[in-house]
């Protein structure tokens, strides 16, 4: 392959992945929270990016809650354990109702919906709802990393001397286990800057501290949809 015909594939890739919705949020969500950082809650330039761009968010939200309330009327995989299925139900049901909520902020913050305080409240009822959905997140990638660590333990042990990196079962999970490895990071970070927006402990998460953890989640996010490598060297 030649060097124009790498960078035509590579400048595809791009296009793809910028052409999704959800890519270009979470790109503007990085830039965001960088300014919360930048800014650490004092008015400036950064400051205003940071407000402007939160705005700007909502607008590709618009109607996501529907995804979360499919998920939520979804049937499970067999042989989910009840307490995680329960869990994951949760997180769909509060994460939709935050995103449902959000859009009733943004008309709020556009002028249309004329109540501010009414809105302000909604407001944090959605982050609160958002940070449940953290925390239920959170508990689901554990108990899923927990099912995974025994799967792979009895594969290991089926294996016996073989190597186990060369057996593409093992590996699979092993990819899925890293996979949600970095979901629980991101979960259990997501609460922080949800503890941080909510200014629940002002004095431990500042805008500083809230900043750094949402650029942090974000980056993981854009990580976590950029187009599989297999899939990318496909055809």
């Amino acid at each position: 392959m030649s060097t124009l015909d790498a960078t035509r594939a590579e400048l595809a890739l791009l296009v793809l992945y910028l052409n999704k919705a959800e890519a270009r949020d979470k790109i503007c969500r990085a830039i965001q929270y960088g300014s919360k950082f930048l800014s650490n809650g004092q008015p400036g330039t950064a400051q205003n990016v940071d407000k402007n761009t939160s705005l700007a968010r909502k607008v590709f939200r618009l109607f996501k809650f529907v995804n979360d309330l499919h998920g939520l009327l979804s049937p499970v995989p067999q042989g989910t354990p009840l307490p995680l299925v329960l869990l994951g139900k949760s997180k769909n049901a509060l994460l939709s109702t935050f995103l449902f909520l959000d859009q009733i902020v943004w008309l709020g913050r556009s002028g249309i919906y004329k109540n501010k305080e009414r809105a302000e409240l909604i407001g944090r009822i959605s982050l609160y709802c958002w940070m449940g959905s953290s925390v239920c997140t959170t508990l689901v990638e554990i108990g899923e990393l927990g099912r995974l660590s025994s799967s792979m333990k009895k594969l290991e042990k089926d294996l016996k001397d073989s190597d186990k990196y060369k057996n593409e079962q093992y590996r699979a999970k092993l990819q899925k286990s890293n996979d949600r490895s970095l979901a629980l990071v991101k979960a259990a970070m997501d609460i922080v800057v949800a503890v941080g927006l909510l200014q629940l402990a002002p004095k431990k998460v500042t805008p500083r501290v809230t900043g750094a953890f949402g650029f942090v989640t974000s980056l993981i996010s854009c990580y976590q949809l950029l187009p599989a490598p297999a899939k990318a060297k496909a055809h």
